[in-house]
Parts: C-alpha cells; sequence; structure tokens
C-alpha cells in the first residue's frame, strides 16, 4: 500500500461541527434559499408555540446590521438544568443535534419540526447569536459564537410574561449572500398567520423602515377568500368546516368555473406540495359525498356517474392538518405519508360535506351542475383524449420528431438535449453542438402556457408532442424515469426579454407535468451572451447583460477603444462563437433548475403563469419600485 489507512485517519465531528462542515445537509445549501431556511426554523419553534396555544404574537424583525429578530410570547425555552447532562435545558436545546421536546406529545401535541435539529443548526451556522428568555418571573439571556456558548446563563431582573427572543447573524464564512429578501419572509408570514387563526405575526424591516401585520380571526376562510380573488365561483356560499378527533381537521373550499384544481394543503402548519394521506381523504369524502346526494335528490340516472377527477375540476381548497406524529416523505416534507391521516380527514369531512349540501339547496344544485358538466367533458373527449394521448406520450416505437437533430450516444452520464427557439437558431445550434452528445431541438416560439390549457390542447400542441417524443418519457401520470433519452435537458434561448419569457413558459411546462426532471437534476438553462466586448489586441469579453457589460468595461478602461456588438439571436452569433460561450462543457456556464422551498415556487406559478392578470398586474405593483431600486435586479 502506498499509504497507511489506520484509527489516526478517522475523524471523529463533535457538537455543531457537522453542520458548519456540511450545511448543505442541514439546511438544503448556502444560497438564498439556505439563508431563508434559517429565519423559517426559528419562526417554526415560535409557530409550534402557537399551534400548541401558548403563544399568540409573533414579531420578526428584519435589522439594519444584517441581523434577523424572532420574538414570541410562548412560554420561553426552559433554562434549569437537564437531569442527565448537568448544563441548562437552553444550552443543550442550542448547542446540541436531536434535543429537544417534541419527540413525545408532552410538551407539543403537534409541532412541524420533530427532528431536534432546526435552531441548534441555525446556531452553528450563525456568526453570533443571542437568546433571551423571559420565564419563571425573570429574563435569562446567553450569546453564542459559531454555535459555542461564550457565555454562562445569565439571570436577569425580575420581569412578567414569558416568551422567548432570538438574535442570529448568519455566518458570511459559510453564505455568499447575506441580503435576506423582505417579501419571501412577508408571504411565509401570512401563510403561517393564515393556518393559525388569532395569531398575529409581525415583520418589521429595519432597513427601509416598514411593517407588515398579519392577523386572521377567521383563518383558512381568509385564505380561501384570497385565493377566490378575480375567479368566478360556483354558488354563493363556500363550505368550511373544523373538527378535532385526535387528528385536527379544517378545510375552505369553493368550485370555480375555470378548469384547473387548486388544493392547497398543509400538516401542523407544513405546506405539502405533493399532498399525502390528508389529501386523499378530502377527495374521498368530496366524491362520495356528492354521489350520495346525487341519490338522495332523485337525480341518479340524470347525471352521469361522478369520478374523483370531475370532482376536482374547478375546485379551489384550503386543508389544514395537525396530528401528533406526522410522518413526512423526504427532508424537503413534501409529502404526508400517515395513513390515519386518510380515514380522519375522510370520516369528518363526508358526513359535514353532506349535511352541507342538504341544508343549502342552491349551492348543492350549483355544485353537482358544475361537476356534472366536467363528467360529460370527461366521457364526451375519453376515447379521442386517450388516443392522443397513448400515440404521443406513451407509446415508444414512434419516430423521433423530424424536427429533432439527435446525437450518436444514449449514455446518459453525457448526452445533451437543447432546446432551442427557431429554425434558424437551431440550424446554429446544430453547427456548433459535438454530434456525439449533443442533441438539438427547435421549437416554434412561444409554446402552450400549460398552466391555463386544459389536457386536450396539451395533448394536441405539436410543440408539446415533440418535446415529449424527444425526451422520451411521457408526461404526467405516464411519466416513466427510466425511458429518459438524456442526461441534461438544456433550455437555450435568446438572452432578451422574448428568450425570458420563452424559458418560463418552458419551465412552467416542465415544473407541471415533468418534476421528477427537476427534482433528480436533469433540467439545466444555457447562459449564452447578449454582448460581445472587442478590445482588438487586448481580446474578446463576453456578456450576459447590461449590468455584466458596465462591469467589464469599467474594468478595461484606459486600454483600446471596445467595439461592443449586441446579439439579437442565437442564430446571429457565429457558430465558433455560440460553442464555446454557451455549448461547450468544457468553457459554458449552466444554471441547474432545482425547487427547494416547493410552497414559494407553487404558488409562484399560479400567480404568474394563471390565468389571473390581475396577480400578475399586482405583482408588478408590489415589485416595480424594488426593481428600479435594486437597478433592475431583484430577488423574488
Amino acid at each position: 500500500m502506498s499509504a497507511d489507512y489506520t484509527a489516526k485517519d478517522i475523524d471523529v465531528l463533535e457538537g455543531l461541527e457537522p453542520v458548519r462542515k456540511r450545511p448543505g445537509m442541514y439546511i438544503g445549501g448556502t444560497d438564498l434559499t439556505g439563508l431563508h431556511h434559517l429565519v423559517w426554523e426559528a419562526l417554526d419553534n415560535s409557530v409550534d408555540e402557537a399551534i400548541n396555544k401558548h403563544c399568540d404574537k409573533i414579531k420578526v424583525t428584519l435589522q439594519k446590521d444584517g441581523g434577523v429578530t424572532v420574538e414570541d410570547n410562548g412560554r420561553g425555552i426552559p433554562v434549569d438544568n437537564h437531569p442527565k447532562h448537568k448544563k441548562p435545558a437552553l444550552e443543550l436545546i442550542m448547542t446540541t443535534l436531536h434535543s429537544g421536546a417534541k419527540f413525545s406529545n408532552k410538551s407539543y401535541s403537534s409541532a412541524g419540526g420533530l427532528h431536534g435539529v432546526g435552531i441548534s443548526v441555525v446556531n452553528a451556522l450563525s456568526s453570533r447569536m443571542l437568546i433571551t428568555v423571559r420565564r419563571e418571573g425573570y429574563e435569562w439571556s446567553q450569546e453564542y459564537q459559531a454555535g459555542v456558548a461564550v457565555s454562562k446563563l445569565q439571570k436577569g431582573a425580575a420581569i412578567k410574561g414569558t416568551g422567548t427572543k432570538i438574535t442570529f447573524y448568519p455566518d458570511p464564512k459559510i453564505f455568499g449572500v447575506l441580503k435576506f429578501s423582505k417579501k419571501t419572509i412577508v408571504d411565509r408570514a401570512e401563510t403561517k398567520a393564515f393556518l393559525n387563526s388569532g395569531l398575529s405575526i409581525e415583520v418589521i424591516d429595519e432597513r427601509d423602515g416598514t411593517t407588515t401585520r398579519f392577523l386572521y380571526e377567521n383563518g383558512i376562510k381568509d385564505f380561501l377568500g384570497k385565493l377566490l380573488t378575480n375567479r368566478k365561483k360556483v354558488g354563493v356560499e363556500s363550505f368550511y368546516h373544523h373538527e378535532s378527533n385526535g387528528v385536527q381537521v379544517e378545510v375552505a373550499l369553493q368550485w370555480t368555473e375555470e378548469t384547473e384544481t387548486r388544493i392547497y394543503s398543509y400538516a401542523n402548519s407544513v405546506y405539502t406540495l405533493e399532498g399525502g394521506s390528508h389529501e386523499s381523504g378530502l377527495r374521498n369524502a368530496l366524491v362520495k359525498a356528492l354521489r350520495e346526494h346525487v341519490d338522495r335528490v332523485g337525480q341518479k340516472g340524470k347525471t352521469p356517474p361522478i369520478t374523483a377527477e370531475d370532482a376536482r375540476e374547478g375546485l379551489c381548497a384550503v386543508l389544514s392538518v395537525f396530528l401528533p406524529n406526522p410522518q413526512f416523505q423526504g427532508q424537503t416534507k413534501e409529502k404526508l405519508n400517515n395513513p390515519e391521516a386518510q380515514s380522519a380527514v375522510e370520516s369528518m369531512l363526508r358526513p359535514a360535506f353532506e349535511r352541507f349540501l342538504l341544508e343549502h339547496p342552491s349551492v348543492a344544485e350549483a355544485v353537482v351542475m358544475r361537476v356534472s358538466l366536467a363528467a360529460q367533458a370527461r366521457m364526451a373527449s375519453r376515447s379521442a383524449k386517450e388516443a392522443v394521448m397513448r400515440k404521443t406520450f406513451v407509446s415508444h416505437r414512434l419516430t423521433l420528431p423530424g424536427k429533432l437533430w439527435d446525437c450518436s450516444s444514449s449514455d446518459l452520464s453525457n448526452t445533451e438535449l437543447f432546446i432551442v427557439e427557431g429554425d434558424s437558431a437551431g440550424g446554429s445550434s446544430k453547427m456548433a453542438r459535438d454530434r456525439t452528445i449533443q442533441a438539438v431541438l427547435p421549437i416554434r416560439g412561444k409554446i402552450l402556457n400549460v398552466e391555463n390549457a386544459t389536457e386536450d390542447k396539451l395533448a394536441n400542441n405539436n410543440e408539446i408532442k415533440a418535446l415529449t417524443i424527444s425526451i422520451g418519457c411521457g408526461i404526467g401520470k405516464s411519466f416513466d424515469y427510466s425511458k429518459l433519452r438524456y442526461g441534461k435537458i438544456i433550455i437555450m434561448t435568446d438572452a432578451d426579454v422574448d428568450g425570458a419569457h420563452i424559458c418560463a413558459l418552458l419551465l412552467t411546462f416542465f415544473y407541471r407535468y415533468m418534476p421528477q426532471l427537476i427534482e433528480k437534476g436533469h433540467l439545466y438553462l444555457a447562459q449564452p451572451p447578449l454582448y460581445k466586448i472587442d478590445m482588438g489586441k487586448d481580446g474578446e469579453y463576453f456578456a450576459q447583460d447590461d449590468k455584466e457589460r458596465d462591469r467589464i468595461l469599467s474594468t478595461l478602461k484606459g486600454r483600446s477603444k471596445p467595439e461592443i456588438q449586441r446579439y439579437k439571436g442565437l442564430a446571429e452569433m457565429p457558430n465558433a462563437t455560440l460553442k464555446v460561450t454557451t455549448m461547450d462543457p468544457a468553457s459554458r456556464t449552466l444554471l441547474r433548475i432545482s425547487r427547494k422551498d416547493v410552497e414559494a415556487t407553487d404558488l409562484a406559478f399560479t400567480r404568474l403563469m394563471g390565468k389571473d392578470a390581475s396577480a400578475r398586474y399586482e405583482f408588478i405593483k408590489e415589485n416595480s419600485e424594488a426593481f428600479v431600486n435594486a437597478g433592475g435586479e431583484l430577488d423574488l
């Protein structure tokens, strides 16, 4: 052996060392998403106090000096010595992974965070943390640096009330960007306030002097009202029910005239993007209650058989459950797996919804008519749609699209599919590619906005067909990951506004119908330059936007006079330039698409790509001033 491998080569990371060594394992990364995750951990601890009826006020402060303070009027973290570890419980919680009171149901009947790693991870990744606890008639305080206590627990003055105040400063050695987004934090705070009626959450931004406060006495009923803004409702009254029997279930829902389904489900205040057992219970309750109502009022035979798919069409619902031991699928908690949640939701909601339909006959008639129309449309188009879907999305015996320039390799470890806009750009890309590993698929301009499209339109759209057949996996329920034909799917559009729009439409398609490609890291964005800066003998430089162009020019002052060329599109770029700047793996830059904050991502697609134009208008109004002040860059 060239080197010995012995016990001395084994490292044992103690305390919070593992967190600082591998932060991505605990917060997903050290980018903006990871940075905001620190706030979520502190905020969720306070929300857990509210869930268990010990807190009704939370205040989040974004400080001018870069720190964040989260304060609540809950019970306060215990400060007495732990009987086994012989140190204050506060210090134990702040400096030890997997410590806390949420592993049993003694102190928290329900909680969103059950792993005992949250606040200690925030402490580990902060250059400084200050904690003040109001408890047992006194104010207690302690300071930490990089997860290590640098002071003893100090007993302060006598004080009334209870609560916890945590101030932390993200460590610049770990995080590349230290700028918190007010909008991101305000949106999360509003959602938490919706889900916990009577809870006041205040967000104070000392950087711009603004204060935003949320208090919703009607909880998710107010949430549903916001979601229904500018949507045509079916029936004059929405359905609401709240019941608790081991599992606490709360739902607010109403049908709309639109075709898409919008179900926002939460478990212990955690957004479950992919639904799970609680959503299954909701769907079962609704379809069974509707069938029962049709039978009871004598409409059986007049109305087509109702399926769960029919009952969901046009539905807008908010479902929130609280249960003692939630079992989430994966670290990102996107799906709830508890089987008891399904039976609890169904058993509570089905009789309640049946009563609602009987007590509100005009609403019931409108809902049954809406669901019946969905059933009739389904039955009328089923055979044709199945034929088209089978031909387009399932069969892999079909020849590939004629417009696809395929590569010769079939090795997923290095094959790439470039999706480009237009035949001209496709031709340039074909000449610039490495035909062994790189395939090119040109598409016609702005593809169908799938956020607003029916399945029939989707199945009959030529560009969607070409995309789906080229990639090989099928879409939606027909998706088969084993049939993937390329290791990288790369969206390559012009570096202008139209190109950005096409990119947004493609991202919407992949997010809604092939999310597995994003989850498994196969989807990328190419980064073609917008400008070439020719400095003669001093060489050529490329810039992706105006800001980068100006930055490059500022560094080249005093040299040769620059000649600046703005590329109108990929087709205008010389093949050699396109290759070296955008397509050659040895010299290009790619951005990999990932999804971390699932709730914010889902709401963003709904808001910005959906039918409701007023939502986009409000978004522009909310962000236009910030966009200008940021010099054309905005963290959304």
